[in-house]
């Protein structure tokens, strides 16, 4: 008999009481079930369900979408709540279980741990209720009207941890009585207008609502959402109630910046998601000097208006903010707004205007840390000068902004990965934490202590980093990409598909969103749609060094080890270029050939450059990893 698998959101439903009933009277109890099933059955039709079949007193259904799955599942609610209000009516009450997975299908039937979870997923649900899983919740939280209610960690029969579960709040309930979990505390800053005379100041309200992320990121109570997903809404027409469900967040920030010589006028008002009422507002008209007293102020009244209590430390550290002088501060804002470009001569611009920050003020702490980032990017991906001499050059600016000012978590970040690249991993983590500590809301912080805790083998604690990362900046493609490839590693490819399709979301026609498909079809010995999306990633990569990889990666799976070959020997006369050379070991292991493959480990080690994570977790690279020399770069690069 063939089969067939495909992803699927899976319903059960159970009759509450059904089976005591029918011991008492069968031929009623019947009566109801019949009834029940007249009431459901229109419903399955409405919202395209497929029944499976029927367990009894309850049903297995299949749907090709989780908000099908939950919007059915809510009007069959809605159905069997209206009919009990009847007077005289003996009450019929459906529990409802969702979840999102792999099923096979064998006949009409199908199978799978998404059957096996569904049906575990529906007890917990309370009579006349619906209970679905993270899956589920992630796909529906912000499409249906109906609130969902996290529960306490659900150990389910048969899995090895809890899990997370939800339930739908339905009109007629009430509070859950397992848990109030609080809605969501954080706070998205939208980026601020520019209402100055000259277009060109466009750098200042955006740098001006980078600083106010950053200051306001340092309160441990107040969840800030990252400059990377706020600024997809700059100049954006989506309502309040929108940018908040989609940002996950109770409140947001917007104003104006007006600035004309060395005045500035800026406005602030702080907004209530839910009601869409102003809990604060004000205007500050001054002298571009008393910029840094208008962010703390802005942060001392937010928290006031959120009824945030500052703890010492926080309070501390905002008003010891230290002021540098005005034409260092605009030069390295400047310098921020050309960092957030991925192009060689953005970057070179933002280190012109970094460096000429530092001229003009030389205790300007954060352009040290700005020209410490931004070195860094350079020597990654574009530098000809010596690995030595730019490690060198790194390590002083960021020794120079810790001196200066200890308290700043872009120094510790960039100091952490220094220690990655000289396989210093205890010291990477501990900067990592110390970065964290100081600005809780840091997303790049989580998600490079995601990828330490991840070459050191610790994968549960990566994965609650990359959470933490993706709820800090929950738009933020790359780290939804490492979460992605981290889940297929692990087998647990129904997560990462979720991390795809949102991914797919936000870039549709993006090289990553092809390449992360590739890498998911792959793990699922799907060749032929791996193929297609590996060459759909290879149209529209935009960086001409990476498109020969990916090429020869194609050969390699589809059988054409020798143009594969060809390639890769091409790449041995080209500098070296980001992180081609661990790709390009990957690409020789997949063609069996394990000499190449350590060769090029061997050249991406000595350069400083060698994310081992996927060598240490894909189950495609078992075979290097039984090779002994695998042992040895490990023990070389201290994670043995």
């Amino acid at each position: 008999m063939p089969k067939t698998r495909r992803l699927a959101a899976v319903m059960f439903t159970d009759m509450v009481g059904y089976t005591a009933a029918a011991q008492v009277d069968e031929k009623a109890t019947l009566a109801l079930r019949n009834e029940q099933e007249a009431i459901v059955r229109p419903l399955l039709t409405k919202f395209q369900g497929r029944k499976v079949k029927s367990t009894g007193d309850g049903l297995l259904v299949e749907f090709d979408s989780s908000l099908k799955a939950t919007e059915c599942a809510i009007s069959i609610q809605r159905k069997l709540h209206e009919r009990n209000e009847r007077a005289g009516a003996t009450p019929i009450n459906l529990r409802i279980g969702i979840h999102l997975g792999d099923v096979e299908q064998q006949g009409a039937d199908i199978f799978g741990d998404a059957v096996n979870i569904a049906s575990r997923i529906q007890p917990v649900a309370e009579p006349g209720g619906i209970c679905v899983s993270n899956a589920v919740h992630e796909q529906v939280w912000n499409k249906i009207s109906d609130r969902l209610e996290k529960l306490p960690p659900t150990a389910l029969k048969g899995l090895r941890v809890p899990m997370d579960l939800y339930r739908v709040v339905l009109p007629w309930t009430g509070p859950g009585t397992q848990s109030e979990t609080p809605g969501p505390t954080g706070i998205a800053i939208l980026p601020f207008t520019n209402i100055s005379p000259d277009p060109k100041d466009e750098y200042f309200a955006d740098g001006l609502t980078e600083e106010l992320i950053t200051v306001l990121s340092q309160l441990r109570e107040l969840p800030v959402i990252a400059r990377t997903s706020v600024m997809q809404y700059k100049s954006t027409t989506k309502a309040v109630s929108q940018i908040g469900t989609e940002l996950g967040v109770a409140t947001l920030l917007e104003g104006s910046v007006r600035k004309a010589g060395n005045r500035l006028r800026i406005t602030a008002q702080l907004i209530d998601v839910a009601t869409q009422r102003h809990l604060w507002a004000n205007s500050y008209d001054r002298e571009l000097d008393d910029v840094f007293a208008i962010q703390t102020e802005i942060a001392r009244q937010v928290s006031e208006a959120l009824k945030i209590e500052l703890r010492p430390a926080e309070a501390e550290r905002l008003e010891a903010r230290r002021s540098v002088g005005p034409d260092s501060y605009l030069a390295y804002l400047k310098g921020r707004a050309f960092l957030h470009g991925s192009s060689k001569a953005s970057l070179e611009e933002a280190k012109g205007q970094f460096e000429l920050a530092i001229s003009l003020d030389s205790d300007n702490a954060v352009a040290h840390a700005g020209l410490a980032t931004v070195m860094f990017l350079l020597g990654i991906w574009y530098t000809e000068v010596s690995q030595t001499e730019w490690e060198k050059t790194v390590r002083r600016l960021v020794d120079r902004a810790i001196k200066l000012d200890p308290d700043l978590a872009e120094a510790h970040q960039v100091l952490a990965i220094l220690h990655w690249r000289a396989n210093e991993f205890s010291d990477m983590e501990k900067e990592l934490r110390v970065a964290l500590t100081l600005d809780p809301s840091y997303a790049l912080a989580h998600n490079r202590l995601a990828q330490c805790l991840q070459m050191k083998v610790r994968i549960d604690e990566a994965l609650v980093e990359f959470t933490l990362a993706e709820a800090a900046d929950p738009l933020w493609v790359n780290n939804l990409a490492m979460f992605a490839i981290t889940l297929i590693w692990l087998g647990r490819l129904d997560e990462a598909l979720l991390k795809i399709q949102k991914i797919g979301e936000l870039q549709s026609a993006g090289r990553s969103y092809h390449g992360m498909l590739a890498s998911y079809y792959l793990a699922r010995s799907e060749l032929a749609q791996c193929l297609c999306e590996l060459e759909r990633a290879e149209e529209l990569e935009v960086e001409p060094r990476f498109k020969p990889i990916l090429r020869a990666q194609y050969y390699a799976l589809s059988g054409e080890k020798e143009k594969a070959r060809a390639l890769l020997r091409r790449e041995e006369t080209m500098p070296q270029f980001g992180q081609t050379s661990t790709s390009i070991a990957q690409i020789y292991a997949e063609l069996g050939e394990l000499d190449e493959c350590f060769g090029w480990l061997d050249k991406a080690f000595l350069a400083h450059n060698l994310p081992i994570a996927g060598f240490r977790l894909s189950p495609r690279l078992e075979h290097v990893r039984s090779d002994p020399r695998f042992q040895g770069l490990l023990k070389r690069m201290n994670l043995a």
